[in-house]
């Protein structure tokens, strides 16, 4: 058996995700981190059937992507949900370790970079999470950059997102993406949005304001043979919004008491996620929620397009010139 026949015998699609693509209709991949390492229970959960309910209410399925007794499991169902939120020792996936979770059959929730890598092995096109990771501040002294980054240069899936996670340094970021070759959209805005803000003060690369603009930019990008993701910056919702002005303070309070603490590595991103939402008495954790939920009908809305338009047959601009 070849590699990649061993590694998709290990992809467990549900019935209602297959059901779905085979018939051609809109399908949004979700990450399990939100569920085992961003929010603690029962918010997790709750948050977790709150988003997949946002994709089904525009007529898309919801695709919560995890590993649980050494299958990657494509389409959670509400007891697996349930048993991933309780579950204590779950390992966050990356690219690296993913294949491990699979090998020893220990749970695992995938990350950005995971997530990409199993929608597109599934044939999803679309992927809604919270923020994209990125150049963490200081990386020139630490050289922590998120996998998240290079995966959206090497797989071709959208990702709607909030933007990057405003305790990075998102201006490296953004550079990083470019160098790469990766298009960052802005929804709606001039402006590339700060995850919990809606501006980040720097000026976004491209703008869409629709669905139907990002939809018809992915198929162009697809038929020049352009391969890599595309990522999506979609602002927080007005109403739930915290400004960076507000922030700031915290934010750099939390990443001092990461490095006071030795934190490294993965375990940054949540340690610092945690401290945030007890310095604002909880308000990050209801905004991270409403930006989820808000990238979700993004995402649907966009599944939805993408499944009423033709997937280019795959050849190159070279090949159209012979």
């Amino acid at each position: 058996m070849s590699g990649l026949s061993s590694f998709l015998s290990c992809l467990c699609i549900s019935d209602e995700v297959r059901s779905a693509l085979n018939d051609r209709r809109g399908v949004v991949a979700l990450e399990s981190t939100i569920v085992t390492h961003g929010m603690p229970y029962p918010d997790n959960v709750e948050t977790a059937r709150a988003v997949e309910a946002e994709v089904r209410s525009l007529g898309c399925v919801p695709a919560t992507i995890a590993v649980l007794g050494g299958r990657i499991r494509v389409g959670l169902s509400d007891v697996e949900l349930e048993r991933l939120a309780l579950a204590t020792g779950v390992t966050k996936l990356s690219r690296a370790d993913l294949p491990m979770a699979v090998a020893s059959a220990r749970p695992g929730s995938t990350t950005v970079a995971a997530t990409m890598i199993v929608a597109d092995l599934a044939g999803i096109e679309v992927f809604a999470t919270g923020g994209i990771g990125g150049v963490h501040r200081g990386a020139e002294q630490t050289f922590d950059i998120s996998a998240d980054l290079t995966e959206l240069a090497r797989t071709s899936v959208i990702v709607v997102s909030a933007g990057a996670k405003a305790l990075l340094d998102i201006p490296k970021t953004l550079e990083r993406l470019e160098t790469d070759g990766v298009p960052v959209v802005s929804y709606a805005t001039s402006e590339f949005p700060a995850f919990w803000s809606r501006s980040s003060g720097v000026p976004a690369p491209l703008r869409c304001d629709t669905a139907t603009e990002i939809a018809r930019f992915w198929r162009v990008k697809q038929a020049l043979g352009l391969s890599g993701g595309l990522l999506v910056g979609n602002p927080v919702p007005i109403e739930a919004e915290i400004p960076a002005s507000e922030l700031d303070g915290v934010i750099e309070a939390a990443v001092l008491q990461a490095a006071m603490a030795h934190v490294r590595g993965k375990d940054v991103t949540p340690f610092v996620l945690r401290r945030i939402v007890e310095l604002t008495d909880g308000r990050s954790l209801r905004t991270n929620i409403a930006l989820i939920r808000n990238n979700a009908r993004l995402a649907a809305e966009l599944a939805s397009a993408l499944a009423s338009s033709e997937r280019p047959k795959g050849r190159s601009v070279e090949s159209a010139r012979t």
